[in-house]
């Protein structure tokens, strides 16, 4: 069952014309972030530490 789609946000880079798109959730009184595939959303997220995703976004 998919999550519900409050929360998500889409990557920038991400559109409704590529194969790649990616949403990420921040998981309010937990140090996570979670990470999905916005085509497949049955699928069950990825799960981050926040400062795993932080480092993962200063890498661009």
């Amino acid at each position: 069952m998919p999550l519900p789609p409050s929360g998500w946000h889409k990557s920038s880079y991400s559109s409704d014309f590529q194969d790649a798109c990616v949403e990420a959730q921040s998981q309010p009184g937990l140090t996570g972030v979670l990470i999905r595939d916005s085509k497949d959303r049955f699928r069950p997220p990825l799960a981050v530490s926040t400062a795993a995703w932080h480092d993962f976004l200063s890498h661009r």
